[in-house]
């Protein structure tokens, strides 16, 4: 019996194996020699696959060898195959351990934005140090044009890294993340899998573009699907849907951009390290064009790299009057224009200067398209200057206030203001009428009084907690007659009790209001930290006073 079960085990085996080869055979009769799975065996012998994906890579090489090749079925497989061989398992790129030329590659390529910088060189130094730790995910938010994607091919320049960019704009699929099961054809992987294939290492650097700016449908939710890609505790067996094996994304340096935080869900920027580029200051967009923009516009253009130049005047007004931005964009547009002139006339045949000044703007750029805001001298009671933030830098702002008799609505508010503003407002007026007395002002004629509080540029949608105090200082000032100490801007927020309250945005308002010709600030003294994180040279010439109730707010605005 035992005989007999050998023996037909034996023939069935041979049975098989001379099956297998007249199969062989025919195939290579009917479709010719098809090396296809030779090369993938062979590509795949010089690959350090982790176990358990080699045995799928065998299991999968298998079922393709059985496929006909004139099948739609065998090009799905062998794309998936291909996949499987080109992704970079194991593959690293040697890490810079040169910290100074790290340090050196960052200052060239960016100017100004110095804390940004020493967070970044924070990390670099760290991942040097440590070459085996976790990547962090990084966040760079700011306004368009600050350089947030210039600034992550940077940072794979200066670790000697690949770099790779995934734009995430507009993104609503799910799959677009996670890839397309094998169900059919056209499938194919992940975005993020496809930029590891096009970096061909696994240490890349991989820019998430637009992060803030991804939809949602009935298709899923992409934020959702990059919650593990970003989660360092979970990136390490990422996966993919077309590649239906866990990948190790840990060692893949992620840096997301975006232009708000607020569209952003909260369990992803929990998973990133939010670095914010506020802007530049004039004086830094002055050396930006200077030492960045000019020269490659210039050689763009055929001229030199220092064949053109603009003079200081020139500069300041091009920023000022011709562009309202916090980034360089389009200070570089307006720059390109301006050489694109001197070109045109230079193939006209006309006299053409390579010294850009101020005197040559209009001809080269047209009228101002910005008419920079201006102080102005003013002995009407009832007017006090504030201090904004915008997306495009600092601002002042002009808050007039007038009181007229009649009965009826007390309280009139113009100027297209937001409601937090309109808030501000009426908080503003009841602090003032608390302290009406101490003020010289009778607390009963107010029965018979009308105000009217109003923001000028009503065209222009304004709001943000940091008109209190300017408020304040309009109400009574119109109340008692009393024009408010010229040459003062002040910001900040107040209570009902009168206390003042922080805000943000100081840098760019301080700048905003040197630019202005204001000597004299009034801020919250908890925004002194603020101050003193701001070059000397910038505010030099201002003037700071520091309050923490109304009450001294009113001393310096009015003299005591």
């Amino acid at each position: 019996e035992v005989h007999r079960k050998a023996r037909r085990n034996i023939d069935e085996q041979q049975r098989n194996a001379f099956l297998q080869h007249q199969f062989e055979v025919l195939r290579e009769e009917l479709y010719g020699d098809d090396d296809d799975c030779a090369t993938l065996e062979a590509k795949a012998k010089d690959i350090d696959f982790p176990q358990p994906v080699r045995r799928t890579f065998a299991k999968e090489l298998e079922k393709l060898r059985r496929l006909n090749p004139q099948s739609p079925d065998y090009s799905v497989q062998y794309s998936y195959l291909q996949l499987l061989t080109d992704l970079p398992w194991g593959k690293s790129t040697p890490l810079n351990a040169d910290f100074a030329s790290a340090e050196r590659v960052l200052d060239e390529d960016h100017y100004g934005l110095e804390k940004v910088k020493e967070r970044i060189l924070e990390q670099l130094a760290v991942m040097m140090n440590t070459p085996e730790g976790r990547s962090p995910i990084i966040c760079l938010v700011g306004a368009p044009g600050v350089g947030k994607t210039s600034l992550g091919q940077s940072i794979a320049k200066a670790l000697g890294r690949n770099y790779q960019r995934v734009s995430l704009g507009g993104l609503h699929d799910e799959a677009e993340i996670r890839g397309h099961r094998r169900t059919y054809i056209g499938a194919m992987p992940g975005r993020i899998i496809d930029a590891v294939k096009r970096a061909g290492s696994s240490n890349p650097v991989l820019l998430l573009d637009e992060i803030d700016k991804t939809g949602s449908d009935f298709k899923g939710d992409p934020s959702s699907a990059l919650l593990e890609v970003l989660d360092p505790e979970q990136n390490s067996h990422f996966h993919d849907n077309y590649v239906d094996v866990d990948y190790d994304l840990s060692h893949v340096l992620f840096i997301a951009t975006a232009n708000t935080l607020s569209t952003i869900p909260r369990p992803l920027l929990d998973r990133m390290e939010v670095i914010d580029i506020s802007g530049y200051l004039p004086e830094e967009k002055i050396e930006i064009a200077r030492k960045h923009l000019i020269p490659r516009i210039s050689e763009e253009n055929g001229f030199g790299k220092d064949e053109i130049a603009f003079t200081t005047d020139a500069l300041s007004k091009i920023i000022e009057s011709y562009t309202g931005e916090s980034g360089v964009r389009m200070l570089e547009k307006e720059l390109a224009k301006v050489i694109r002139k001197i070109v045109l006339n230079k193939m006209r045949g006309k006299d053409y200067k390579l010294t850009v000044e101020a005197c040559d703007l209009v001809d080269y750029l047209g009228v101002e398209a910005y008419t920079p805001e201006r102080y102005e001298v003013s002995d009407t009671p009832g007017v006090a200057t504030g201090l904004a933030w915008t997306a495009v830098g600092g601002e002042i702002l002009f808050i007039e206030t007038s009181v007229t008799q009649g009965k009826g609505e007390k309280l009139t508010i113009t100027g297209n203001l937001g409601d937090v503003m309109k808030e501000s407002a009426v908080i503003a007026t009841q602090v003032v009428k608390a302290r009406s007395a101490a003020n010289g002002i009778d607390p009963d004629s107010f029965e018979n009084r009308q105000l009217h509080i109003h923001v000028p540029e009503g065209a222009i949608p304004k709001d943000g907690p940091s008109a209190g105090i300017t408020m304040c200082v309009s109400i009574l000032s119109a109340l008692t007659g009393r024009p408010v100490k010229p040459r003062l801007a002040m910001t900040g927020e107040i209570t009902l009790r009168g206390k003042v309250l922080p805000v943000g945005g100081i840098k760019e308002k301080m700048l905003a209001a040197k630019r202005a010709g204001i000597t004299d600030i009034i801020l919250c003294a908890d925004n002194r930290k603020n101050i003193e994180d701001i070059k000397p040279i910038y505010i030099a010439g201002l003037t700071f006073h520091y309050v923490r109730t109304i009450d001294e707010v009113f001393a310096v605005a009015f003299g005591d």
